[in-house]
């Protein structure tokens, strides 16, 4: 495994961590597919209930594409590379476990990007975020365009998008760009936190949360409200659902096994 993607596990959850602090953590294409290929292994891992995705150091979550490594490349290269940082950061997106972006500094266009693909974000105090590719004669190209406006809403992300401003941690908050912000020391303990939290409930029924969610969120309602319902099928026949109505009866914490 390269040593550009750090991967850790503490019970049921997974710490994924870009390390190239010495350039930001700056995606340079080595560095996609070793995240590419983490990603694809830790789909399969049944026992896993959430994923926390940071940056290595203090100041920079990632500062997006490695712009030292692009201006190196032929335009085939760069397509290909826009090519693998969407699908990457689809991957992202798609596993079945929730995915928390613990945001420990500068989050800047592919940065945002990779913020975004994630289910829940905390960001430290000091952290900026921002699609800036504009400025810089792009546009963003792993999704950035998509999922912004579906999170913040089409007028302040065309907004965001157009003058490429950086927002500040306070203001990311204030236009629900992300869930959270607390003090640098303390942002992967509130991230393992909100880990534990989604560890504690059926993991089978979390991961159809997810999907009847994001997946609703691109059909008509009536075809969503089925997607749930064939969501909500796929709990019922579980252990986990009786081991519920069990704890609720018996007045204890459940103990979930995900079967």
């Amino acid at each position: 495994m390269s040593d550009t993607i750090l991967v850790e596990y503490n019970g049921h959850l997974a710490y994924i961590t870009l390390n190239r602090p010495e350039v930001f953590n700056a995606l340079n294409l080595p560095t996609l597919q070793a995240l590419r290929k983490v990603i694809e292994e830790l789909r399969f891992k049944d026992d896993l209930r959430a994923v926390i995705v940071t940056g290595a150091g203090e100041k920079s979550f990632c500062s997006g594409a490695d712009l030292k490594e692009r201006a190196t490349l032929p335009p085939e290269k760069v397509r290909e590379y826009i090519y693998t940082i969407r699908t990457t950061f689809t991957a992202v997106e798609d596993l079945p476990m929730p995915v928390i972006c613990a945001i420990n500094g500068l989050a800047l266009g592919g940065g945002t990007e990779l913020a975004l693909a994630c289910d829940l974000r905390i960001a430290a105090q000091h952290a900026t975020m921002g699609l800036t590719e504009v400025s810089l004669g792009i546009i963003p190209g792993a999704g950035g365009t998509q999922r912004i406006a579906r999170l913040i809403g089409k007028g302040k992300a065309k907004e965001l998008l157009f003058t490429a401003r950086k927002v500040s941690a306070s203001e990311a908050l204030s236009i629900g760009l992300v869930n959270q912000v607390v003090p640098g020391e303390e942002l992967l303990r509130e991230a393992t936190q909100l880990g534990e939290a989604i560890a504690a409930n059926a993991p089978i029924a979390v991961r159809q949360a997810k999907l009847a969610l994001n997946k609703g969120l691109e059909i008509e309602q009536s075809v969503g409200l089925a997607l749930e319902t064939a969501a909500y099928d796929i709990c019922i026949p579980t252990q986990d659902r009786l081991e519920g109505l069990a704890a609720f009866k018996e007045k204890r914490k459940p103990v979930y096994q995900g079967k």
